[in-house]
């Protein structure tokens, strides 16, 4: 995948040797430094948080936000916009351009760190969660959701205590005791490295914040939209399952001593195949077959979660000893003909008519998995011919409708995805 700054050449390579006409390296805050400048050292992670949903969470990047933003609030690219529904200023920035709504812009292409999305600094400068309830049904989303630290905050921090107790000061911040001497910005001067000027980005340990929900629950607890409509409800379907398990557990796992910055969602295979446990299992009935499909939603929240817009739907075939199907539970889509298969969120208008998010007045159906739920759907199939029974389910980014309307998005981001599949194989008397 290309960098995030491909938009920004001159001015990355600027930041990155220390020569921004705007003195970024010297003395701009530190919410407007760059990932590139966290690349030089932070390599893996650099590359796995490139590739992510993070990165590419703003206007600039991501086509279905950019879809919203420019209906909902304008350009992304021009300064002064304000949402046309309250003019007031967009509040999707504070989630998905947080730098820049730390500076109240809404030129989003004026620095890298604003185009960036969620880059580095965005988490790491979070230093305490003050919760999204701001009172008198109000709420304080994204950055707003937080106090905001000068320092890099850190899950564990450099912890140089005891070195420097027992050793004397180590310049390389105690890279040295590892084998591996390298300059250190963390210990808060600028540094020289591989021929490029660092910033001096002094970090403390934060694990109170940096290892719990609260890093994440700024902008994924949820949002309503301008009439008070609850939308990307994940945090309180969090609660609702009463886990303990950890947002970070599942989408920043462990792997060879880092933590995996590709924070895999509704966008990565793997997290979706990883969620659902999918079965089918089929049984004669006179000249029927009685077909069960399972599936449990192995998440602490509902399956799908987020973007009210996502969806999943199922579909069962029988196949003849030639592959031929002979009977499907539904040739088109399931809303029309296997209803029970179809499972999404309906958001509605006074009348009960659906309508997209922006314009909702109240939630209409909901027949998304809850958490932990096992759902069996059922089906009885003409047993004539049939030697296998094949059952698939489907992801969606978009409704049907969202996917027809927005004909400027990639057609990845409109078809179905398959997360799961099982099949049973039919012996014949």
């Amino acid at each position: 995948m290309k960098s995030p700054l491909r938009f920004f050449p001159s001015t990355a390579l600027a930041l990155l040797v220390g020569l921004s006409a705007t003195g970024a390296l010297a003395g701009d805050p530190i919410h407007q430094v760059p990932s590139e400048v966290c690349q030089n050292c932070h390599q893996e992670i650099y590359k796995q948080w490139s590739g992510s949903m993070h990165a590419h969470a703003s206007a600039m990047k991501d086509p279905i936000h950019a879809a919203f933003y420019q209906s909902e609030v304008g350009s992304p690219t021009e300064e002064g916009q304000v949402a046309k529904a309250n003019k007031q200023y967009p509040v999707c920035l504070a989630c998905h351009a947080p730098n820049a709504a730390r500076d109240k812009t809404t030129k989003l292409d004026a620095k890298p760190a604003y185009a960036e999305g969620v880059n580095c600094v965005a988490c790491h400068t979070l230093a305490k969660y003050k919760g999204i309830d701001a009172g008198g049904g109000k709420l304080r989303l994204g950055i707003n959701a937080y106090e905001l630290a000068d320092k890099i905050q850190a899950p564990t921090g450099l912890n140089l205590g005891l070195q420097k107790l027992t050793a004397g000061d180590d310049p390389f911040g105690g890279a040295g005791a590892s084998g591996q001497q390298k300059p250190n910005p963390h210990l808060g001067e600028p540094v020289e490295f591989e021929g490029k000027k660092i910033p001096g980005l002094p970090m403390e340990g934060n694990p109170s914040l940096m290892r719990s929900n609260d890093a994440c629950m700024g902008c994924h607890d949820k949002r309503n939209n301008p009439h008070g409509v609850a939308l990307c409800g994940t945090g309180d379907e969090y609660a609702q399952s009463r886990t303990q398990v950890t947002c970070i557990a599942c989408h920043m796992p462990l792997s060879g001593g880092l933590t995996d910055h590709t924070l895999g969602g509704g966008h990565d295979q793997g997290m979706l195949e990883r969620s659902v446990l999918f079965d089918l299992k089929a049984q004669p009935k006179g000249d029927k077959l009685a077909v069960d499909v399972s599936m449990t939603n192995q998440q602490p929240h509902i399956l799908p979660t987020g973007a009210p817009f996502r969806n999943m739907y199922l579909k069962v075939m029988a196949y003849n000893g030639k592959g031929e199907v002979v009977w499907q539970s539904t040739k088109g889509h399931p809303s029309e003909d296997d209803p029970q298969a179809y499972m999404f969120l309906t958001l509605v208008d006074d009348e009960g008519k659906p309508v997209p998010p922006p314009q909702a007045k109240k939630a209409g159906a909901d027949t998304r998995l809850k958490p932990h739920e096992t759902r069996v759907l059922s089906y009885e199939i003409p047993a004539k011919d049939v030697v296998l029974v094949r059952g698939e389910l489907y992801y969606n980014l978009l409704w049907p409708s969202l996917a027809k309307k927005f004909t400027q998005l990639p057609d990845e981001l409109k078809q179905p995805v398959l997360m799961a599949e099982a099949e049973k194989e039919i012996a014949k008397p």
